[in-house]
């Protein structure tokens, strides 16, 4: 994990993390700068960054290479921040922006209070690495997907349609019946969507292997609605339940909580913030929309929600049980408790 504190360094390093490189500012202990510079964003490159700098404290923005970089550094002895980037507009909203710049900016906000960097934990490297591979298997539904989508509109262009079936079955199904026009310029797409489907399964058949031995994610999966992707996605995105001082908060870490612009008497409303794990917030919504669906069993959770779909809206009720969707699992996850889908029910209505 990473530090909060300076550690009592005497030097303050700002790192503005690039692709290829990445461009340092050195502070000491008066403000001053005493370096500045580029190197390779790669192990080598930090380690003699860490060698020039040896101790300093170090203050890096979260991005594609800040889980790795900040435990290269923490492992050389350095104290280490990441701040996160959507919270600092001094940063990303800068009319004199550069990348120089923004490692200075970093360093000096590190120096004067750690908090203002609002810093995140790194997750564990096993945590990391199960979340690269939902990543990389959501990758592979989406190029699928998009070759799906090919086809059928290759379909309707030769003025006919592909069987109607799933993603996981339409290399075998969807060509039932076809003309042999759209068979002819489909025949090299369809054994790479079969080679995805494999793929995919792969990929489905080793994450379950890993959530079995994670009781988080059974926890969760009591709930009607919740499968293995959304109880894994929660459970790896989040880590430590403990994280949060109230559970309410956890629905605010996905972006699903309203956001606030208070000023003087004005205090209007506003919608949700959509910060945090994207992936994670569209797949509470999912859960939400299969709650309140036509197949969503009777429970406590969708009694709630069709109730306000009645007042509010379909489109407000969905992210309203999105939201409570996330703060019972944490509860479910925290606890360990057996899930009772009618506790604190509300008496049935008649459905829309």
């Amino acid at each position: 994990m990473t530090q909060t504190s300076t550690g009592g360094a005497e030097r303050t390093i700002g790192l503005d993390l690039g692709d290829r490189w990445s461009e340092y500012v050195a502070l000491d202990a008066d403000g001053q700068r005493v370096g500045a510079g580029r190197v390779r964003s790669t192990a080598e490159g930090f380690a003699q960054l860490s060698a020039q700098h040896a101790g300093a404290f170090v203050v890096m923005e979260t991005g594609t290479h800040s889980p790795w970089a900040a435990r290269q550094f923490e492992e050389a002895g350095h104290p280490v921040v990441v701040a996160n980037s959507s919270e600092l507009a001094l940063v990303t909203s800068s009319v004199r922006k550069s990348d120089r710049r923004d490692a200075e900016i970093l360093a000096r906000l590190g120096r004067a209070d750690v908090e203002l960097l609002h810093p995140v934990a790194q997750r564990q490297p096993e945590t990391q690495q199960l979340l690269s591979k939902l990543r990389l298997r959501r990758a592979l539904v989406r190029s699928r997907a998009a070759l799906i989508n090919s086809v059928r509109g290759t379909a309707k262009s030769l003025g006919t349609r592909t069987a109607p079936c799933s993603a996981d079955s339409f290399h075998v199904k969807a060509l039932a019946g076809a003309s042999p026009e759209l068979r002819d310029v489909a025949k090299h797409v369809m054994p790479a969507i079969e080679e995805l489907t494999k793929r995919i399964r792969l990929a489905e058949s080793e994450l379950e292997a890993a959530a079995a031995s994670m009781p988080a994610v059974a926890a969760m999966r009591q709930v009607p609605g919740v499968g293995l992707l959304i109880a894994l996605t929660f459970a790896l995105t989040i880590e430590d339940p403990a994280r949060f001082a109230r559970r309410r908060d956890a629905a605010a870490y996905f972006g699903l909580a309203p956001g606030r612009r208070q000023s003087g008497e004005r205090d209007p409303k506003m919608g949700i913030t959509k910060r945090g794990n994207t992936e994670a917030r569209s797949l509470l919504v999912q859960g939400a929309h299969y709650i309140l669906g036509a197949h969503g069993p009777d429970c406590a959770l969708r009694r709630w929600g069709l109730e306000l779909e009645r007042t509010k809206g379909k489109r407000k009720a969905i992210v309203a049980t999105a939201r409570k969707l996330a703060v019972l699992m944490l509860a479910l996850w925290a606890t360990g408790e057996v899930y009772d889908p009618m506790r604190g029910a509300r008496p049935a209505a008649a459905e829309a």
